[in-house]
């Protein structure tokens, strides 16, 4: 028997990923692995070579959100004319990720305690944050006293209103943004 290329695992391993964060849209934190397999037909033995826990699914699903953050402060954030524009877009993006996947949310949180971002992802959200406060301090849009730790809540902040449908977010991340902007 063959065993299946590295492509084809590549490949198996992103639609189990991709329907599981469909599954735990749809259905929150009641979806099992094996329902998992069925939907992204493949075998329950392939979801758990790629993922050896439900956690450990969880945590690949987080990954993929937190990564798409990650495209969108690299990709769209330099686009804007100042790094105001930019703190409010991410702030937007987030709000907006969170109040489309609420459920996708909440397994997560089940299942880790919390919604921060991890690993290597998590450090570059953090490395792409203080470039991006370095940036809103050089084009005199963001306040001089302003720090990575300073957005890094203010993100969280919108991302737990907007999952637990606390307030309007929108409002929250406007108030936010005077707050952070330069006198």
């Amino acid at each position: 028997m063959s065993r299946p290329s590295r492509t084809d695992a590549e490949r198996n391993r992103l639609r189990v990923l991709n329907v599981a964060h469909e599954l735990f849209a749809e259905r929150g934190d009641e979806v099992q692995m094996a329902e998992v397999a069925r939907a992204a037909g493949v075998g329950v033995g392939t979801v758990y070579r790629h993922f050896p826990t439900r956690q450990a699914l969880v945590g690949a699903v987080a990954e993929q959100r937190f990564a798409k953050v990650l495209t969108f402060l690299e990709e769209e954030c330099p686009a804007r004319p100042d790094a105001c524009g930019a703190v409010e877009a991410l702030l937007t993006r987030v709000g907006e990720m969170h109040e489309e996947g609420r459920a996708v949310s909440g397994v997560i949180e089940a299942s880790f305690g919390g919604m921060a971002p991890r690993g290597e992802v998590g450090e570059a959200l953090l490395a792409m944050g203080a470039r991006l406060v370095e940036r809103g301090r050089s084009d005199g849009t963001l306040r001089a006293d302003v720090t990575v730790a300073d957005l890094y809540m203010s993100v969280g902040a919108v991302a737990m209103l907007s999952r637990n449908e606390i307030g309007d977010w929108r409002r929250f991340a406007e108030i936010t943004l005077d707050g952070l902007r330069r006198p």
